[in-house]
Order: C-alpha cells, then structure tokens, then sequence
C-alpha cells in the first residue's frame, strides 16, 4: 500500500494566500461564464428547435459531455499541469461560444448541438478548480481553501443573472447572441489571471503506481466522499432546475420564481466563506451530516405545502446543505488518496458525480410532469437518508478505530 504524502506547511506554499485569491476570481468568473449559458442555453434551444421536444437536448449533451470529458481532463492536467488545463478549458470555452453565436446567427440546432459539446468539453477541466485550490496551500489549510474557492458562486449568483438580461440584446437583433459575446469576455479575462496564478506541477515520477483504483474505491472514506457529491449535487440539481416550471404549476410568477433561484444560489455558496473553518474543527463527516440534514429539512418544507415561502425556504436549505455536503465530501476525498493517485481518483469522483447530475438534469422535467413537485421532493428521501447512514457509519467506524488505537 502507497505510504500518504508527507504534511506539507507554509514554507511549501509562499504564495498560497495569493494564489487562492487568484483562484477564487477564476472560479467567479468561470461560474458566471456557466450561469450566463445555463440562462440562456434553453430559450436558445427553443428557439433554434423545430421539434420542441429537443429544447433540452444541448443542455443534456453540455452535461454528458461535462461528465465524459472529466476523466482524461484529470490525466491531462496530472501531465501538463493545473493552470495549462485550466487555459485548454478557457480555449475550447471561448471556441464553444463562439461556435453557439454563429448557431444563433445562422439558425442551426444542429451547429448548436457541437457547440454544447464543446462547452462540455471545457466544463469538464474547470470542475478541477477546488482540487487545485487544495493543492497550492498547506494541508492544515486545506478545507478553508476548497471552501474559499467554492465561495466565487456568490459572484456569479450575483453578476450571472444581471449579465443574462443585459447581454442578451446586445448584438439586436439577433436576440441572445450577446450572451455569447459576454462569455468570450469572461473568458479573456480568466486566461490573464491564470497566467499568474502558480500551481506546482507534481513529479513525473509522482503520477506513476500507486493502489489499483479498485483498491481505493473499496475505502470507507472513498465510499462516503463519492456518496456525498454523487446525491448531495444530484437531489439539488434534480429539484432546483425545475423550480421555476413547478412554481408556474403552482400558480406562482416568474418574478417569484427568479427571487427563489437567488436565494437558492446565495445558499449554496454564501456559507463557503465560513465552511472550511467548520469542516477543520468539527471534520468532514459531521458537515456533511448537518449538510444531509438541512436537505430533508428542505423536503419536509416542501413537502407541507406549495406555497411561495415553502419555495423559498425549502430552495435556501437545499442550498445550504448542497454546500455541507458537497465541501465536506470534497475535502474528505483528498484524503483517500497519495499524490501517485490523484489523477485517477479525481477522475472516477468526478465521473460519478457529473453523471449523476446529468442523468438528474435530463430527467428532473419528465418526472415533474408525471409526479408533480411534492412527490418529486419526496422521491429524493431515499437517496438521503442512504447518505446520513454512511456518514454516521463512518463516524462510528472512526470511533472504533480511534478507540482502538488508544
């Protein structure tokens, strides 16, 4: 078995502070970039669909794609470097836009299909940006950097709506194209902050051996993380994407509707800047128990009646426990395996997780139609309460062999 890394300080990392700030602006930026597309990407398909049963179908192959290309982006990175994939990303990011405004100019659903690919293909790489923030700083540090990172969707929780509506008509009247000009911007300026940022590349010799990857993933800890990113990322995409038709069901306005996604989106990212400091003192496992808890509160809510405030209560704790959960699972992922094993271990992680989403994305409309909202939310309760039972397992695990030791 592979000995663990040795405990890295701050003497290893000089610039580490500066680096996550820088970090933490890409990862704004990069996050605004996908909100933009997320607005858009659908009233474009619709637009562009003559079968209206295909609107979906870019998003679904973004996702898919998203999640197929995780797995030779953690390889590509683990020999070319954090920062040069994050610059492939951009690249093919910036090519996918303008592949999409072309779409929108000439009119073509298809053209708009490739370019859903391409973005895809970039997402796939910028998903790595907590991973890198973990690895530029001391491990004492570790969970407050992810956390930190994470922490730039308040940004685009913020910019990403105001940009959509603005942006939209700026090359009127082609309507959306100047969304599509918005993330070319975005796009340019991430590549020059990347240019400073100094992310260490590991040895070559690092990237080689290690555990066979059935050897890691039969971990305990191993088992939780993926469990933990994989329902904790799913549940909340299944019922936030289709929060606004649901509200609409119910009787709600679009306004309404916006003013929950917010909220929603402040809830997932706002409680970043203090997570780290949690998951240090009180550990992963107990985060990402309270973060299991607030998302059956969240069901609980949603579940006792449609109203608007159910909505926006029930949205807010969805977010919130999507944060526990999905940081807490993230930092006690990187401790499952040794530098030798990164590379395969962030790729299956992220495989599991992304694959997940976009089988919850390409589903969660159907399943509204069929079941309805409350029985939607319901649904979800199993696939939680899988999660707190392997965390209080583990918990209890640890406890024994803690006791054991001593």
């Amino acid at each position: 078995m592979s000995a663990p890394p040795a405990a890295s300080g701050a003497a290893d990392f000089p610039h580490y502070k500066r680096n996550i700030a820088l970090l933490f602006v890409c990862w704004a930026l990069t996050s605004t970039s996908m909100m933009l597309l997320i607005t858009v990407s659908a009233l474009v398909g619709a637009s562009l669909a003559e079968n209206k049963a295909l609107l979906a179908l870019p998003i679904a192959i973004q996702w898919y794609a998203s999640a197929f290309f995780t797995i030779p982006a953690s390889f590509i990175m683990a020999r070319i470097g954090r920062r040069n994939g994050f610059l492939l990303a951009v690249t093919a990011m910036t090519i996918g836009a303008g592949l999409s405004l072309l779409a929108v100019y000439e009119g073509s659903f298809a053209l708009f299909c490739v370019a859903s690919l391409v973005v895809g293909f970039a997402t796939g790489f910028q998903w790595y940006y907590r991973f890198a923030a973990a690895e530029v700083v001391p491990d004492s540090f570790r969970s407050r950097a992810i956390s930190l990172v994470l922490a730039g969707g308040v940004v685009a929780a913020i910019v990403g709506p105001t940009l959509a509506r603005y942006s939209v008509d700026w090359l009127a009247p082609v309507t959306y194209a100047g969304a599509y000009v918005g993330v070319v911007c975005i796009q340019a300026t991430i590549m020059l902050i990347l240019l400073t940022v100094q992310i260490p590349r590991p040895p070559r010799m690092a990237l080689r051996g290690g555990r066979p990857l059935a050897e890691i993933a039969r971990q305990p800890k191993f088992m939780l993380a993926v469990a933990g990113g994989v329902i904790g990322y799913g549940v909340m995409v299944l019922l936030m994407s289709v929060t606004p038709k649901a509200m609409e069901m119910c009787g709600l306005t679009f306004g309404e509707a916006t003013h929950v996604i917010q909220w929603h989106v402040l809830g997932m990212y706002v409680p970043a800047f203090f997570t780290g400091h949690l998951i240090k003192r009180y550990g992963p496992q107990r985060i990402m128990l309270v973060g299991g808890l607030l998302n059956v509160a969240c069901l609980a809510i949603a579940m006792a009646d449609i109203a608007f405030e159910n909505f926006l209560v029930s949205l807010l704790l969805l977010g919130v426990g999507w944060n526990f959960l999905y940081t807490g699972a993230t930092t006690l992922l990187t401790e499952t395996y040794t530098l030798a094993e990164r590379a395969k271990t962030q790729a299956l992680n992220e495989f599991l997780v992304f694959g997940f989403v976009a089988t919850a994305t390409f589903f969660s409309g159907v399943t509204l139609q069929l079941y309805g909202w409350q029985n939607l939310a319901i649904g979800t309760l199993p696939l939680l309460l899988i999660v707190l039972a392997a965390t209080v397992w583990l918990m209890m695990l640890s406890q024994r062999e803690a006791a054991a030791k001593a």
